[in-house]
């Protein structure tokens, strides 16, 4: 019997990953060193870069540092090894289900959470479309008829026939949409029905995040807004989009000195801090009404999605102390 042949398996090379030093430029000096570490280190869970942080893996000159340190131009951040997730491997989508508004063969209206983002990208793996896919395999088509902010909730369109995505789509570019939101922002607001139109710019921060600023070199832009209820120094209004600018209410309201409770880009840390303290943690900014005509069937819909417990309760608190 003849002997086999044994040969060593080739080795494989593995990454393995190296610690980094780096030094900060001008152009990031002032950012968070935790919003600075998850830029740099895009795909490691947030949980393992606070725990390099808080365990001294992380060092700025060579000395611990805590998560809100501001960095200053010249520091020498050293960041340990973390392990960075496969390319090539895809992630795993938990199936999920939203309330339920609206449904026929061409159209599904939820009620969108607070805090989720409608889809994957910017930082996040994975949003409402993909977890709708996930949880209806049998769907041939879902695609978002429109966008909704991460931390605003309500109302979200998603089309489930490529025809119907088209009409929605050129429904919004015309007009043909109405949609309403509900804000709680920080001020004794006045006038019964206001309306604004400064233009906007969308622009990029040294750390690469997404603003929005009033600019005359900005896109034409119109909010109606409309009072609905004042508590002292807070007042709840209602907000109609004319047109459909990234983060257009938000930063309407903030230009005119009312910005949205809880607003994060665009408020104020003392304001959102003192709701925090009243068990409130999130931006009032809810989708509550729309109105449109079926892009198929012609039918008129006028559709609500209900305030949630939290706004409610937030609510009720300002109430009571009125």
């Amino acid at each position: 019997m003849p002997l086999l042949s044994m040969r060593k398996p080739l080795a494989v090379k593995k990454t393995i990953p190296q610690v980094r030093v780096i030094e900060i430029s001008a152009e990031w000096a002032g950012q968070r060193l935790d919003n600075f570490l998850v830029r740099e280190c895009k795909g490691v869970p947030k949980s393992h870069i606070y725990k390099a942080i808080r365990s001294g893996q992380v060092r700025i000159n060579k000395g611990r540092a805590k998560n809100e340190y501001r960095l200053e131009a010249g520091d020498v951040v050293r960041i340990p090894p973390m392990r960075m997730p496969d390319p090539d491997a895809k992630p795993i989508v938990p199936a999920a289900q939203f309330p339920i508004v609206f449904e026929d063969d061409y159209l599904l209206v939820i009620d969108k959470p607070e805090g989720v983002a409608v889809h994957g990208g910017s930082g996040v793996s994975f949003g409402v479309i993909e977890q709708l896919r996930a949880a209806r395999p049998e769907a041939k088509f879902l695609e978002l008829g429109h966008r909704l902010d991460r931390d605003t909730s309500g109302l979200l369109i998603v089309v489930k026939r490529r025809a119907a995505l088209v009409a929605v789509h050129d429904m919004f570019r015309n007009g043909q949409i109405d949609k309403f939101y509900q804000a709680l922002v920080d001020g004794d607001w006045v006038n019964d029905r206001q309306h604004m139109k400064a233009p906007l710019l969308r622009w990029m921060t040294a750390s690469g995040e997404r603003r929005v600023r009033v600019d005359p070199e900005g896109k034409p832009s119109h909010t109606i807004i409309s009072l609905l209820q004042r508590f002292g120094r807070y007042s709840l209004v209602e907000a109609e989009l004319k047109t459909g600018r990234t983060h257009q209410i938000r930063v309407h309201l903030a230009h005119a000195g009312f910005p949205i409770v809880g607003d994060d880009k665009y408020g104020s840390d003392e304001v959102r801090a003192h709701f925090a303290r009243l068990g409130f943690k999130r931006m009032f900014l809810h989708s509550s009404r729309l109105r449109m005509q079926h892009p198929v069937t012609e039918q008129w819909l006028e559709l609500e999605a209900p305030l949630p417990a939290a706004c409610v309760q937030i609510i009720s608190t300002l109430e009571s102390q009125s």
